[in-house]
């Protein structure tokens, strides 16, 4: 009787091992049969085709850009230039010696209402211009590294807040710093400019406070639905700083390197597509209105974007729930803007919300303008094995891992800069 009870129980798990196996290979299957079309990167609206830079750049790249601009990051409304520049800090110390640092407000005004964007500077300590890697930071400058004299930005409209959590901020002094690499960067001979995104815009479905309020029309409160979301706002931002950034005789203007991990990598796209300035762009695992094809409905999607964080795009991007096959664009057309300069596509193996593979198919698909200024775009068809980089001007890799930014991603973020620049 016991026999036949073990018997049965083996069969059951064996049938219940066969059902779990045939779900796999089902959503593999459905994963096998995914069926879209790319709106094509060199047919024009009006059909025509493009196959010379000049008629990319006078005619197809602003059709793109348009689209993207009013459809899904929002335009700009106006323009505004820092009023001011505070130097906080400048140490030629830093690190042990072998790092300048700098620290900087960015002060910007309109009526009564003012931003302050405060700046992290790190460069080696070297007499010559250094190119430098340009980012926001999540948590604060001073969860970049556990540099004591690095200021903990408090705001005067929160100041009783910041009184009360300056504790806790304290305990975060160097809680991020295993996403920085900061003394791989400095010793390769790059810098690295960094500030808390937040500074620009917090990142919350309100849109009362940061940049967005000093732009506003009389009696406006929040942006028309072709008008910047926070990604746009932040991609902005970075613009901004590259104003700075041409003013700083310390810093090569000429080699200024946008990277962006996660919502991050998604602005680097966008600031690296609206702002010709930048040098290089670098996406890290920026998935769904990132770096992955939106038409694919892998991972995270418009819908869950939109309805998670409705404040990041522009109020029009929300007519494509549910709805990606209406969009005139898709994401490899984002990173063809960046064209003819260098961009690097970045993936985690076990970052499926992201879509690696529609990532790297993004990359690939946006190879095609590069092969037109006789560049090297990624010329392999499949996504490849993890921690096997392709670095073209196109450049991708598939990092083993989680949703992150690890040593590995820094070791090709350089090489890459190393092949373009030296």
């Amino acid at each position: 009787m016991v026999k036949k009870i073990l018997l049965s129980l083996t069969c059951f798990i064996f049938i219940l091992k066969l059902s779990a196996q045939g779900n796999i290979e089902n959503k593999a299957n459905e994963n096998d049969l995914i069926s879209y079309k790319l709106p094509k990167l060199l047919i024009s609206n009006s059909g025509k085709k493009i196959s010379t830079p000049r008629e990319w750049e006078n005619f197809r790249r602003e059709e793109i850009y348009s689209y993207f601009a009013n459809n899904i990051y929002g335009i700009v409304p106006g323009e505004l230039n820092f009023q001011e520049v505070e130097v906080l800090d400048f140490d030629k110390n830093a690190l042990g010696g072998k790092a300048i640092r700098k620290q900087v407000n960015l002060i910007f005004k309109k009526g009564k209402k003012s931003v302050i964007m405060t700046l992290l500077i790190y460069l080696p300590n070297k007499k010559i211009k250094s190119p430098v890697f340009l980012a926001y930071n999540f948590e604060g400058n001073h969860s970049v590294n556990n540099d004591p004299s690095i200021i903990i930005y408090r705001s005067k409209e929160n100041e009783l807040t910041d009184e009360k959590h300056e504790e806790s901020r304290e305990n975060k002094r160097g809680g991020r710093e295993s996403r920085w690499a900061l003394n791989k960067i400095i010793d390769s001979g790059y810098g690295l400019v960094t500030i808390d995104y937040n500074n620009v815009d917090p990142d919350k479905n309100d849109f009362s406070d940061g940049i967005h309020s000093l732009l506003y029309n009389f009696g406006q409160i929040k942006p028309a639905k072709n008008e910047w979301g926070s990604i746009s706002a932040w991609a902005w931002g970075m613009s901004r700083i590259m104003d700075y950034l041409e003013t700083e005789e310390l810093i090569d203007p000429k080699k200024v390197i946008l990277f962006g991990h996660s919502r991050l990598g998604k602005t680097a796209l966008w600031a690296g597509a609206t702002d010709l300035r930048f040098s290089m762009v670098i996406s890290n695992n920026s998935g769904c209105g990132g770096a992955a094809i939106s038409r694919r409905r892998i991972g995270e999607k418009i819908l869950d974007i939109n309805t998670n964080f409705p404040h990041w795009f522009a109020k029009n991007f929300h007519n494509f729930n549910e709805n990606e096959s209406s969009l005139k664009v898709d994401q490899h057309m984002l990173i063809a803007l960046i064209a003819p300069r260098p961009v690097y596509v970045a993936s985690a193996s076990d970052d499926s919300w992201a879509d690696p593979e529609g990532e790297f198919l993004a990359a690939k698909e946006a190879s095609l303008i590069y092969n037109i200024y006789g560049k090297k775009g990624i010329g392999i068809d499949k996504l490849p094995s993890t921690n096997t980089p392709f670095h073209g001007s196109v450049g991708y890799h598939l990092r083993e891992g989680k949703h992150d930014v690890t040593d590995f991603d820094w070791e090709q973020y350089i090489i890459f800069a190393n092949k373009h620049f030296r």
